[in-house]
């Protein structure tokens, strides 16, 4: 078969993807993309090589490893002739767990290894068949070893490669055997990441790295008040200068197009737009914050988890408020927080015939293709969009505003174009984690027990942003971006409601890492830590009370007590904080141990991690993953902070929106529990119950809690 061809022979029904045909090329950073893959999971060349499509964004999790892993196994490929490419956006590649083809809510693995495990064992048993119905012989002679059937009783072999054409015509079973976990090579291993090589040699294409051919460069600056729109604009200091080509202007920007990154950005500088500000945002942080304090002191929206009875939940409440000797009323505060990726925002698009097409460093293709074709006026199927590697993401890249500005400037233009943003626009025009303020209030009776919990949030919904809004009906009848994971979902404590007030902030808002856990269990388990304080019991022991017995979580207790040496007595002027949270299938718990000076210099000694994820595809991911967000959450406990004045965010690189460095980073130990459960997430699960440890920590140290982020305000520093 001619290299050259596109000729594909596939085999395709019930979920099943495999396709035979040439290798596919690389996308190199100065070549014109290869035209898109045909359909299949995994398509097998002539020669034997491998190519194992992901449909999940590459941001640095390597889920497509995992990917790749799970159908290794269940195909019973040989890993060395395995490679990894980006699935085509196309139907038959969304993640099924989200109906869409996106990345995120840490469902790469967990929202569809039981599928991804199926398709590989029907290509499997299809190729038995095939190559049964060649040797002619019964199918429950043939077994497969490392990228071949194999005939047990003659021990003839035949390589997939051979195979595939003719397993076209095999039936495809309903409900194929699985390998069996004795048989598994790849899963549960600490398999190296197929995306490394690249990455390490300079090779990977990042969407900041993209070049098609007669391509140009476009910088933007954009309207610094939310809400404010472009009024007017005098092109002339930017068309003056050498390399710039057009200055396109936008509803709420201007972009100028030059022959380099530099000329355009230099261009876009020396622009003055006059901006309308009759509909912008008129809000500041400090502000905004009152309006937060004050609305937790009245009647939210009452959260009613699924199954559940909003009167049984309020005369459960009212029950255990009747018993109520002492009250525990607290109130915790988080800002607003930025994504802060290291690759700023940034699309290549190029616009014909009514067609586009874009290079996108993108978590959401789907909402990318419909927030494009709305915005030219053609239809989803007229975009094609190919997905790069991106610098981070948290969330981030899941808003398709750079696609779609991307998409308007180079049909502007006439030519293919860049879009690059700045870091200060990327920094200063981000879909923000929310402000909110938290307020706890647990009812004791005599004997201390707690009769009743309330939980009041007030923040703004993401709903009215992200996704130009397209999802606002899930903030009623309560916004469900403020909930999260309830917390009698693993904690029984009785008579417990929670309520949400929306108050709108004024600035965009977005999924940021973790989500609703990254305030919300700041708060409860915090609350939780005072409470065991008060019960003058230990952290852990008060914990166990708490939940059920042989639970998964008494698991990950009992193995974070003796993994941080909780019982043992720590070195001098050094104190330990915990704190524990399950969520996307995942239970997990933190222990931070710190130190703190009379100058109130804060050394972060270790940090030890366990976590229950279930089956653990690829546990050195999993530890990975764990101490990103470690890092992650240290970040935002100690410095993160956007503030707004005036509608205009003032931090503008990271010189004002500091990260932890590596010299302030702790030793960390991650300790991934052997498990044979369904595989939940593990991509935003250690950011939650990182700050509670910490504050639980401080507290240990201090005598002080700190129910403030971020703790620079307070005076800490990192030593």
């Amino acid at each position: 078969m001619n290299g050259r061809r596109d000729f594909l022979k596939t085999l395709a029904a019930g979920g099943v993807l495999v396709a035979i045909g040439p290798a596919p090329h690389t996308m190199a950073a100065d070549a014109p993309a290869a035209p898109p893959p045909p359909p299949g999971w995994v398509r097998i060349a002539p020669d034997g090589a491998v190519t194992v499509l992901s449909n999940t964004s590459e941001i640095g999790q390597g889920t497509g490893t995992a990917i790749a892993q799970m159908l290794a196994d269940e195909m019973d490929l040989d890993w060395k002739s395995i490679r990894i490419e980006m699935a085509p956006v196309e139907k038959q590649f969304i993640n099924a767990g989200w109906g869409e083809y996106a990345t995120y809510g840490s469902g790469g693995v967990a929202r569809q290894f039981p599928q991804l495990r199926k398709a590989g064992a029907q290509a499997r048993a299809m190729l038995i068949g095939a190559a049964a119905a060649e040797w002619q012989v019964p199918a429950a002679e043939c077994d497969t070893q490392q990228g071949a059937v194999l005939h047990q009783p003659t021990g003839r072999k035949l390589p997939y490669a051979k195979l595939v054409a003719q397993a076209a015509a095999q039936p495809v079973p309903a409900d194929p055997p699985l390998m069996p976990k004795e048989r598994w090579r790849h899963m549960g291993k600490d398999v190296a990441r197929l995306d490394l090589p690249a990455k390490t040699d300079g090779s990977a294409v990042y969407g900041i790295d993209v070049k098609v051919p007669g391509m140009l460069y476009a910088a933007i600056v954009q309207c610094p008040h939310f809400g404010g729109k472009l009024a007017t604009v005098d092109p002339q200091p930017a068309l003056s200068r050498r390399g710039v080509k057009k200055v396109v202007r936008l509803p709420d920007a201007v972009a100028v197009v030059a022959d380099s990154y530099w000329r355009a950005q230099q261009a876009v500088n020396a622009l003055k737009p006059e901006w309308d500000l009759a509909a912008a945002s008129k809000h500041s942080s400090a502000p905004y914050r009152d309006m937060l304090h004050a609305a937790v002191q009245n009647e939210g929206d009452l959260v009613v988890p699924r199954n559940a009875k909003a009167e049984e939940l309020l005369a459960a409440h009212q029950a255990g408020q009747a018993k109520s000797a002492t009250t525990l009323d607290r109130t915790y505060t988080v800002p607003l927080l930025a994504h802060a990726t290291m690759e700023p925002m940034n699309g290549t698009a190029s616009v014909k015939d009514g067609k586009a097409e874009l290079w996108l460093p993108t978590q959401a293709q789907d909402t990318a293709r419909t927030f494009v074709s709305k915005a030219l006026g053609i239809a989803p199927e007229a975009v094609t969009i190919h997905t790069t590697l991106s610098g981070g993401g948290f969330g981030r890249r899941i808003e398709a505003d750079f696609a779609v500005q991307a998409a308007l400037i180079a049909k502007e233009a006439g030519v293919p174009v860049k879009l690059l943003w700045s870091r200060e626009e990327d920094m200063r025009h981000g879909y923000h984690r929310p402000a909110a303020v938290l307020r706890l209030r647990a009812s004791l009776d005599a004997s201390g027990a707690v009769a009743a919990m309330r939980m009041d949030s007030a923040c703004d919904t993401l709903f009215n942003y992200s996704r130009f809004g397209a999802d606002k009906q899930y903030a009623k009848p309560f916004d469900r971006s403020a909930v999260g994971v309830p917390l009698t979902q693993y904690y029984g404590f009785p008579g417990f409601i929670q309520r949400t007030t929306t108050v709108d902030a004024g600035v965009p808002l977005g999924y940021w890492r973790a989500v609703a856990a990254t305030q919300n269990v700041f708060a409860t388990e915090s609350f939780v830590d005072e409470l065991a304080q008060l019960a003058k019991t230990d952290p852990f022991d008060y914990r166990r009370k708490l939940l059920k017995p042989g639970s998964r979580e008494l698991r990950v207790l009992a193995a974070l007590e003796e993994r941080s040496g909780w019982r043992s007595k720590p070195a001098p002027g050094r104190h330990r904080g915990m704190a524990f949270t399950r969520a996307n299938g995942s239970h997990i718990g933190q222990v931070v141990e710190l130190s703190v000076d009379g100058e109130s210099r804060v050394k972060l000694h270790r940090v030890t991690t366990v976590v229950d994820c279930g089956t653990a595809v690829n546990p050195r991911n999993v530890r990975g993953q764990m101490e990103g967000g470690n890092i992650f959450a240290l970040t935002a406990a100690f410095y993160g902070e956007i503030t707004v004045k005036d509608g205009a965010v003032e931090q503008s690189n990271f010189t004002d929106y500091r990260l932890l460095s590596l010299a302030e980073t702790p030793a960390m130990e991650i300790v991934v529990i052997d498990s044979s459960e369904p595989p939940g997430g593990v991509g935003e699960e250690a950011v939650g119950p990182l700050a509670p440890a910490l504050a639980n920590a401080l507290f240990a140290a201090t005598g002080k809690r700190f129910t403030d982020l971020p703790l620079v305000k307070a005076g800490l520093r990192l030593a």
